[in-house]
């Protein structure tokens, strides 16, 4: 039960895919801008790396090594698409505005990672838990960019309008820095500043230091 609660709880805090691992940053900066639309892309990026994984670990035994990326490439571009589908069929509006930051799941690094490092050495339960572990840490970064870029951009909190806006009669005149893609830089590099400083071992030790202890460590051969 512990192992299988750190599976799933170590990529939202210990090991997150954005803050720590820094992956999946293009969605990060393209759909953060609307609460909303985040959380649509939050639960396709989520659904996908974790049932990709369930599927690559059950056949894991019978991929040949040399054909196993194209294999995981398959079940992931196959999941991606139903995905798109349905978003297309029940909620279109929001498919236009992902356009195709959806489809680009397929190349998402998140994926092809855990399909690759975990799900092809592990069995399916764990492997889905890792999927769905790795779905929430990314999805709650996403969420917490998006809060900040809405609130402050257009005043608003999933759509509703918590400032009225200047253009709407009201007093806020709205931030516009924070309605573009760069903005979710600062508030990423913010929040792995704040992380990091509560959780110091995620630190990485400066290269120069790695350097020296390489030098200090290295065996000196004797001249001959």
């Amino acid at each position: 039960m512990s192992k299988t609660r750190e599976v799933l709880l170590n990529p939202i805090f210990n090991d997150n895919p954005i803050a720590l691992q820094i992956l999946g940053i293009c969605s990060a900066l393209a759909v953060t801008s609307n609460l909303y639309v985040t959380l649509i892309m939050c639960v396709a990026l989520t659904s996908v790396v974790s049932l990709s994984n369930l599927f690559v670990s059950i056949i894991r035994h019978h991929i040949p090594t040399n054909v196993r990326m194209i294999i995981q490439m398959t079940i992931v571009a196959s999941l991606v698409i139903l995905v798109d589908e349905l978003l297309k069929a029940y909620d279109y509006e929001s498919s236009k505005t992902l356009s195709v930051f959806v489809g680009l799941i397929i190349t998402n690094c998140i994926v092809m990672g855990r399909a690759e490092g975990f799900a092809m050495q592990n069995s399916p339960w764990p492997s889905f838990l890792d999927g769905l572990g790795n779905g929430i840490g990314y999805s709650l970064i996403l969420i917490i960019v998006a809060t900040i870029r809405e609130f402050f951009g257009s005043g608003s909190f999933f759509g509703y309008e918590i400032l009225v806006l200047v253009q709407n009669g009201g007093w806020y005149p709205g931030n516009n820095f924070a309605l573009l893609p760069l903005s979710s830089f600062f508030i990423i590099g913010v929040f792995i500043w704040l992380l990091r400083s509560w959780k110091t071992g995620q630190i990485e030790e400066p290269e120069y230091r790695i350097a020296r202890n390489n030098l200090e460590t290295k065996e000196v051969k004797p001249r001959i």
